[in-house]
């Protein structure tokens, strides 16, 4: 057996466990899940939690490193279930710190195991493409390159993580971008959660759009100013297949 059909292999069976963890959560939850419009459904909810403790918690972060290792699910939801869970303050807390410390082991990992390790992971021509283009290879715009991506609401952020420990960045300086570019877009989601948990499903979506368009506003105000028009060169090169 070689390297590529042991790698499949491996994904295959993490993406197995991820869907098997998420279908259980969805199963313990959803007898509570129901009820979430009533006062009595809500403190079930918060006791059913309760109840799980540390557990819930690896259980969580576990799905959390499965979907940034495989990227098979968007993070959006598993944000908001932690907004559920924990509310929109630990729940920030706690997405957060699962980024910086799954981020910070794939960005060295490819740092130390190079382009190979990616293509294991990630779709090769993408990132083959990425790489050459033009804008990918300014070292002066790389920091903003990966501001905007990590900001950009959609965008393949888990894919960007790879594609960083290739680029020429410090690691200090992509931790930081990383890590606070996305905290609008987390904070909405767990705020959405919270919400969702209290059974006030229409502020929910309400926020969420809220925030969404708040981000919006600050990329189209960043690209107005933008001479080099940097930013819609991004959007169309990690939007094209």
């Amino acid at each position: 057996m070689n390297q590529k059909q042991k790698v499949k292999i491996f994904r295959i069976t993490l993406t197995v466990i991820t869907l098997i963890l998420i279908v259980g959560i969805l199963i313990y939850l959803f007898p509570v899940m129901r009820n979430l419009s009533t006062e009595k459904g809500q403190i079930e909810f918060k006791n059913k939690i309760d109840k799980s403790g540390a557990f819930g918690v690896i259980i969580l972060l576990g799905i959390q490193i499965l979907q940034i290792f495989l990227f098979i699910i968007p993070g959006e939801p598993i944000e908001i279930l932690a907004g559920m869970c924990y509310g929109a303050f630990w729940g920030t807390i706690f997405i957060m710190l699962s980024n910086l410390f799954v981020s910070t082991l794939i960005f060295l990992l490819v740092r130390r195991l190079g382009k190979k390790f990616v293509y294991n992971f990630s779709d090769k021509q993408k990132v083959q493409k990425i790489l050459n283009s033009k804008l990918f290879q300014n070292p002066k715009k790389i920091e903003y390159i990966l501001l905007i991506l990590f900001l950009i609401p959609g965008t393949p952020k888990d894919l960007i993580v790879y594609i960083s420990g290739l680029l020429p960045i410090k690691f200090s300086r992509f931790i930081i971008i990383s890590t606070f570019a996305r905290f609008p877009s987390i904070i909405s989601s767990t705020l959405a959660g919270a919400n969702i948990a209290l059974g006030d499903w229409k502020s929910s979506i309400i926020l969420y759009a809220t925030i969404i368009a708040m981000v919006a506003i600050i990329v189209y105000i960043i690209n107005k100013f933008d001479n080099d028009k940097t930013t819609n060169d991004i959007i169309k090169i990690m939007s094209e297949k």
